[in-house]
């Protein structure tokens, strides 16, 4: 288990955004994912923590809050250390191209969990 001072303040990795189809899904922390709100999936940050994104292509900035697990998958093993909402991923510029170098810088660590919910 993680104490509060175990992950790094600022990562550099890659961002990509996730589809239409987790629209209105239920996310790992159990809030309903929706695709216009500035929300993001990471790995091992706990729920609620507060996120800035910097588009290091262009220099765009987005802050989000974490409520889901991911990246997994190709796009993880590509290198992606978060997945963003589409609003999140519009505000970065970075529809078009679907994954972009960004560095994370953690604001606020969230109280949540840093585990996904057991189905009830």
């Amino acid at each position: 288990m993680h104490e509060r001072g175990d992950w790094p303040r600022v990562q550099t990795g890659y961002a990509t955004w996730v589809t239409h189809a987790r629209d209105g899904n239920e996310s790992a922390s159990g809030e309903i994912f929706r695709e216009r709100k500035l929300v993001a999936a990471h790995r091992t940050l706990p729920w609620g923590s507060v996120v800035r994104v910097v588009n290091l292509e262009n220099r765009r900035a987005v802050t989000v809050r974490v409520i889901d697990r991911g990246p997994y998958g190709e796009n993880f093993r590509e290198g992606a250390i978060i997945d963003l909402s589409k609003a999140a991923a519009r505000r970065l510029d970075m529809i078009e191209d679907g994954k972009v170098r960004v560095r994370l810088v953690v604001l606020r660590l969230g109280a949540g969990s840093t585990q996904p919910r057991l189905p009830s």
